[in-house]
């Protein structure tokens, strides 16, 4: 591939700009952190450099530029990679060849596909006599032609072969058809459309992109006949990995630091409709633990938009398990408007829904009111059952301050002593959820460094910060240095440093210490002083080497003493009598010097 279409699309993308997309950046020091999405972390590993036009985490290793980002975030191959950013950057690819239309990647002839599929729906929605009727009727439920257009929703006649014949005359074979979930293949072999008579929306990727569709049955729903169907599984689309609408919510979602969840298509376009943008919907799924990841990326922040059972919707429970382990606050949304969707709710009108979204509640406050939502709240046994539905809730607070709070408020509405419902609460026995890595995400960390290379990290991030210090590993201290470290130190303080020779694994290393310094907030003082003490204080450079000398000089004594030759004894005593002043040396030099950094 020329390189010249790369270097356009780098020039035209800033590299903070476009990650801050998939990731909460904040600024530290020059550069920009986040939490990893590489592997599982509490604190922010992960840095962004605005000057450098790259990235690395430092808790698992992965780095690079934009396009091993998105790479490495969406799973995909390089040429896909480049075609996503060339269409994010506004760059036309070349006209591409015969040959490379044959090489182009079968992920990409799915995107292809699905795209055309929803350009098919589209067309029937609008010219059609039956597309026509279904407009009329999504019109009726609220949605303005704006929305219908904005949001693609498009018509699939109820012929077996409609979207098939079409695809297969622009050139994608059944195989293709049926890979991208399009169509499905009949006991004898016949392909047909997988989609048939149903209002059809095109389910989006991060990059909006159409990975899938959601189609709702129109018109008499037939026995046995799902009224909702999704596309399969396929190399692009997995339904427990999607959120629909996050591409067009996810701004939003980070600027209000929330995200509200829904179940259907109609409630995500309603709600951004009247204006309200952070929706997102689950598709009819409880939430799965490759959801939560996504969404960790721009929220801690759950509202949930969809009614619950309490006492029996398992599935819903578990999800609202998971995200309370993922350090989600979740909350509820409950509209004055009893067994009614947002959607139907909003096309009522729009302020209750806005009402419900600002007055959300915490999920245990909405338990609680689950719970204690009967007339029969003082008997014995009503209050057995309430028990039994919030005890278990209580049990999964890890925070004891937080968990005596919601025990002392049960005992009070049911007046009934908090030492019995501790009791009780004892016997409560939960289900464990496992929270798995999810989008193929590795937990394992890169090898830990020894001390020796961590202390040789810290002084060169500090000298690449201060290149007026490199000075300081003149003499002996250079030799602790590995070869990649002292290739760094010969660049330090040159304008441009030349870096032409250095082998992948020191431009990496570089690149590496660079993002470190840029990201470093010590004073040149407090530096000067660090630097010091990693040279001279206590198990620093020269502490190091001294006693890697005196260690060689023993074993030299001892073979001395065993080959009996006093005067090779006497001289490497000698020299291990003035190693000893040495090291009594730096001792003196460290007097006084307290609080030294602890590598």
């Amino acid at each position: 591939m020329d390189a010249s279409p790369i270097e356009e699309i780098k020039s035209r993308l800033d590299a903070v700009e476009f990650i801050s997309q998939y990731l909460k950046l904040r600024k530290t020091g020059a550069n920009f952190s986040a939490v990893c999405p590489f592997h599982a972390e509490k604190s922010a590993s992960f840095f962004v450099s605005p000057t450098r036009q790259t990235w690395r985490c430092f808790g698992c290793g992965k780095g690079g530029d934009i396009f091993t980002f998105v790479q490495d975030i969406e799973g995909v191959e390089f040429g896909d990679a480049l075609r996503i950013l060339a269409a994010k950057a506004g760059v036309e690819l070349k006209k591409q060849t015969r040959q490379a239309i044959e090489m182009k990647t079968e992920r990409q002839r799915f995107y292809e596909a699905c795209e055309l599929a929803a350009r098919f729906f589209e067309k029937q929605l609008a010219s059609s006599a039956p597309g026509r009727e279904v407009k009329k009727y999504l019109l009726g439920r609220g949605l303005s032609e704006e929305s219908v257009v904005s949001w693609r929703i498009g018509w699939a006649p109820d012929t077996w072969q409609g979207l098939h014949d079409f695809l297969g005359s622009e050139g994608y074979t059944d195989n293709e058809i049926v890979g991208a979930g399009l169509a499905g293949t009949s006991d004898h072999g016949r392909v047909y459309d997988r989609f048939r008579g149903r209002i059809m929306f095109p389910i989006a990727d991060f990059n909006s992109q159409v990975v899938g569709f959601g189609g709702r049955i129109f018109g008499e729903q037939k026995e046995g006949e799902a009224k909702y169907l999704n596309t399969a599984n396929t190399l692009l689309y997995d339904k427990s990995r999607v959120l629909y609408g996050l591409d067009r919510a996810k701004v939003e979602i980070r600027k209000l630091n929330s995200c509200i969840l829904v179940e259907g298509y109609t409630d995500v376009i309603m709600s951004a409709q009247a204006g309200i943008q952070n929706v997102a919907a689950s598709s009819g799924t409880a939430l799965t633990p490759y959801q939560l990841k996504i969404l960790k990326r721009f929220t801690d922040n759950i509202i949930l938009g969809y009614d619950m059972d309490l006492a029996g919707d398992t599935a819903n429970s578990r999800g609202i398990d998971l995200a309370l382990a993922e350090g989600f606050n979740v909350s509820v949304a409950r509209p004055a408007v009893e067994d009614m969707d947002p959607a139907d709710v909003i096309a009522k009108d729009p302020e209750i829904w806005r009402q419900a979204v600002s007055g959300a509640k915490t999920i245990m406050d909405f338990y609680f009111d689950r719970a204690f939502a009967r007339d029969d709240t003082g008997t014995p046994k009503a209050k057995k059952e309430i028990a039994g539905l919030l005890l278990p809730q209580i049990k999964k607070i890890s925070n004891a301050i937080e968990q005596s709070h919601w025990l002392q408020k049960l005992s009070r509405d049911l007046r009934i002593r908090e030492e019995d419902l501790r009791e009780e609460l004892k016997k409560v026995k939960l289900n464990q959820y496992a929270v798995p890595g999810g989008n193929g995400v590795s937990n394992v960390f890169a090898p830990a460094m020894s001390r020796e290379r961590k202390l040789e990290e810290r002084l060169l991030v500090l000298i690449l910060k201060f290149p007026t210090r490199v000075s300081d590993l003149d003499g002996p201290a250079r030799s602790f240095f590995s070869t990649d470290g002292q290739a760094v130190i010969s660049v330090i303080g040159k304008e441009p440093p030349d870096i032409s020779g250095f082998t992948p694994e020191q431009r990496d290393y570089y690149d590496k210490l660079m993002m470190l310094a840029d990201s470093e907030t010590a004073s040149e003082k407090d530096a000067a002083n660090e630097i010091e003490c990693h040279l001279f204080g206590d198990r620093g450079v020269n502490d190091c080497l001294l006693k890697g000398q005196l260690e060689l000089m023993q074993n030299q004594l001892r073979a001395a003493e065993n080959a009996a030759d006093p005067q090779k004894v006497a001289d490497i005593r000698q020299k291990i009598g003035e190693l000893f002043k040495s090291v009594q040396g730096l001792k003196l030099r460290r007097n006084g010097k307290q609080n030294e950094p602890n590598i």
